[in-house]
């Protein structure tokens, strides 16, 4: 199915989302979230409940998946290639959100295609946080589009440097069920013969988001000590695909300046599934 290069540009209405302690449990639960962060399950928590910021991509589900229809690619091909987020304050407990989104550009990858989406919510008239899309759609490349703009220098880990800090952690065989309570209901993440379908015989895969929700916490537990109002940005591209019940290893490198670059594996597999990751801690 050709792009619609039209697209480029667009801007959707705006999308509201009403929520409270229910979503952001359900969020917190889905990205792996234990006792021991009460805080971010527990609306009775003391001094109120916490919010992790990559809950930005929740109210950005519709406004993407309009985007994504209007560009014209195969929805059943659809992968998560990268993802941003900036918040502009801390997200409060409870309120109703407005979300609009905005079709960047769409790329010749020769394989693939790339589409890049920004998304910026708010609160009661201010800015919230910022959401950045990369979604690839696997085989449309070479139809002869632009190709995609030089990424620009990002803080990157050390070469030869140990770490300063790593977590592991293992997600549940129903992790991905989980997670798409949150609104992402891809197949590709429940339903085992459409994942076969679409090139994924071992079954559905984790949500590229719930990888990266995953990888969050370690950053708030360990360059951020525990305060997720502290995480004021992170961003990463997705290299490999993680499966319910793998054990995803966070490496943190602290480079100064509020400033962490991260890179993310599964025990046991040699390639990394989240590179290019940083992360801005106020």
């Amino acid at each position: 199915m050709p792009f619609d290069m039209s697209t480029v540009g667009f801007t959707t209405k705006p999308y509201t989302l009403g929520y409270d302690w229910k979503n952001l449990a359900a969020y917190a639960l889905g990205i792996g979230a234990k006792r021991d962060e009460l805080a971010y399950l527990y609306e009775g928590a003391k001094g109120g409940m916490k919010v992790y910021p990559t809950f930005a991509v929740i109210p950005a589900y519709e406004p993407v998946v309009e985007l994504l229809g209007k560009s014209g690619g195969d929805m059943a091909m659809v992968v998560h290639g990268g993802q941003q987020v900036r918040a502009h304050r801390p997200i409060p407990a409870a309120g109703k959100m407005t979300t609009t989104g905005t079709c960047k550009g769409i790329y010749d990858m020769k394989k693939f295609g790339q589409v890049i989406l920004e998304t910026r919510t708010t609160l009661d008239g201010e800015p919230l946080f910022d959401t950045t899309w990369s979604i690839i759609f696997r085989g449309a490349g070479g139809f002869e589009g632009p190709r995609p703009p030089e990424a620009p220098d990002e803080p990157s880990a050390p070469k030869g440097r140990e770490p300063e800090w790593t977590v592991e952690e293992t997600t549940s065989p129903e992790q991905a069920l989980l997670y798409r309570i949150s609104g992402d209901v891809n197949p590709l993440h429940a339903d085992p013969e459409f994942a076969a379908m679409v090139g994924f015989p071992q079954g559905p895969i984790l949500h590229g988001l719930c990888t990266y929700g995953f990888v969050a916490r370690a950053i708030v537990k360990s360059s951020a000590g525990g305060d997720a109002t502290k995480l004021r940005a992170f961003a990463a591209q997705f290299r490999k695909p993680v499966w319910p019940g793998d054990t995803i290893v966070t490496q943190g490198h602290e480079l100064g300046g509020g400033k962490v670059a991260v890179v993310a594996t599964v025990k046991g597999r040699p390639d990394a599934v989240l590179t290019n990751a940083w992360a801005e801690v106020g």
